[in-house]
């Protein structure tokens, strides 16, 4: 093709982007330049094509409207004469930069209620302390870029086509071989489901198992993710009280048989830290045995700890089929990998199977055939065994800048394990004000009082450390410290 018929076609294909504001009604008496017209100029003065924003050629847009293009061109003639585009030589039409006052007072502006002001969301930022952030300057960027560019090369179209809903089969048998050896978990390939994160692993738990009216115990404090997820089908939420043990089981067991499941995070409980001890854990099992309830076994960050050896899952010890495992690569690896797993027990799989192709049928290919030539070649243990040292590495210079900026203000509640650790603030310090301070200055922190469902609160900061050295996490103590001794 030579560059004169490839220019030609790519200006054609431009068309389409704006034939939605041209709903043309060859049996209407309305003549069709003036339907055109009256559709650009809406489209132009509501903000639809910006401008700036080139258009397409009068013969490309008379071509992908069928109408001849004389009308098309009676259009732009109009629209150029009155201001609303601008016609430069040899480079096509746009829409004009600036336009005249009245121009712009013929936009009728829709103003929103105060119920549709969109809320403020996470963009995903990096400031400290942000929780759960992994060190993203230390991940072997080249190695992975290496591993990507070679799968993306050789993607044939089988690969290119629709995948299993359940994932990548060699990618579900690495990550199973995985799982027993580092986690303990009793699993095989089949039992395996790739998803994207441990977010939508938590909402295909909620859809299987639970049904609008059905109680779910959670974790009080908790993960605030996993309360949105498992109450969005209706279900009701169960707060249970969290102690240095765990989840007290002895609560939840007075709730009585009208809980449907239980949403845990025994390894390294979300917030507090604190680790599920084995009693708990064997009475928690049974439990679910005796009531005919299901497990929910969030393992987000379980790949470090810095005071005891590793724990194994629950999953491992459940000798009756009654936990769906969770996990996520989002913290060992990097968040925007956007991979997370389930371990399904049997009887169970064919509703997640209908649960995820409702959803959305099935995971992206390319990184998943990635991650699994990571996990099969040892990258991702070795990556593991280098991040150990580290993260310990800069939970200590987290640990040594609180004593020394915030000593009496601020204490350590638990950081024994994970990317985060629990502190809470000194009587009379209210942490959702104090994050907000810290937002002012560059920093950021979750509110300990937010990951409680109930009235009775503590009021503390969880604090990550894993996405930082230690002279920014020095740095930003000094800063925290500044912020609570104001406050206080």
């Amino acid at each position: 093709m030579t560059t004169s018929a490839a220019n030609r076609r790519s200006k054609v294909a431009r068309g389409p982007d704006i034939l939605a504001h041209l709903p043309l009604d060859r049996r209407a008496r309305v003549p069709l330049h003036q339907q055109i017209y009256d559709g650009l100029r809406r489209a132009i003065l509501n903000g639809s094509l910006r401008p700036g924003q080139r258009i397409p050629s009068s013969r490309a847009l008379a071509a992908e409207l069928h109408v001849s293009r004389l009308p098309v061109l009676m259009t732009y003639d109009q629209l150029l004469h009155e201001g609303y585009l601008d016609g430069r030589v040899g480079s096509g039409t746009f829409v004009r930069a600036s336009l005249p006052d009245d121009l712009l007072r013929a936009l009728p502006v829709a103003r929103r209620t105060p119920s549709e002001t969109p809320r403020p969301r996470d963009e995903g930022g990096r400031r400290p302390f942000r929780a759960s952030v992994p060190a993203l300057d230390q991940f072997p960027h080249a190695l992975w870029a290496r591993v990507v560019a070679r799968h993306a090369h050789a993607m044939t179209p089988e690969l290119m086509s629709y995948g299993d809903p359940a994932g990548l089969g060699s990618l579900r048998t690495a990550i199973a071989e995985h799982l027993r050896t580092a986690r303990a978990v009793k699993c095989e390939a089949s039992q395996v489901l790739i998803v994207s994160g441990s977010q939508s692993a938590l909402r295909l738990c909620a859809s299987v198992l639970l049904a609008r009216g059905d109680h779910v115990a959670v974790e009080e404090p908790g993960y605030p993710g996993a309360r949105s997820a498992l109450s969005a089908t209706g279900a009701e939420l169960a707060p249970v009280v969290v102690d240095a043990d765990g989840m007290d089981v002895a609560a939840l067991m007075a709730l009585g048989s009208r809980v449907r499941a239980a949403y845990v995070t025994p390894s390294h409980q979300y917030p507090l830290g604190v680790s599920m001890t084995a009693t708990r854990r064997l009475a928690l099992l049974d439990w679910a045995d005796r009531h005919g309830a299901w497990i929910i076994e969030d393992d987000y960050d379980s790949e470090y700890r810095y005071v005891s050896r590793p724990l194994g899952a629950l999953q491992g010890m459940d000798g009756h089929g009654r936990v769906v495992y969770v996990g996520t690569f989002s913290k060992a690896l990097f968040p925007a990998l956007r991979v997370g797993y389930l371990v399904v027990p049997p009887q169970l799989w064919n509703d997640f199977m209908d649960a995820r192709e409702a959803f959305d049928v099935f995971p992206s290919t390319l990184y998943q055939l990635a991650l699994e030539v990571f996990l099969r070649e040892g990258h991702f243990a070795r990556h593991l065994r280098r991040m150990r040292p580290l993260y310990a590495a800069r939970r200590a210079a987290l640990l040594a800048g609180l004593e020394r900026h915030c000593r009496g203000l601020l204490t350590v509640h638990n950081s024994d394990a994970g990317l985060h650790m629990a502190t809470l603030l000194r009587a009379g310090l209210d942490d959702v004000t104090v994050v907000r301070r810290m937002t002012e200055r560059g920093l950021t922190a979750t509110a300990l009082s937010t990951c409680y469902t109930g009235s009775r609160r503590r009021s503390g900061l969880l604090l990550g450390f894993g996405g930082w050295d230690a002279r920014r996490i020095g740095d930003a103590t000094g800063a925290l410290g500044r912020i609570v001794r104001d406050l206080s």
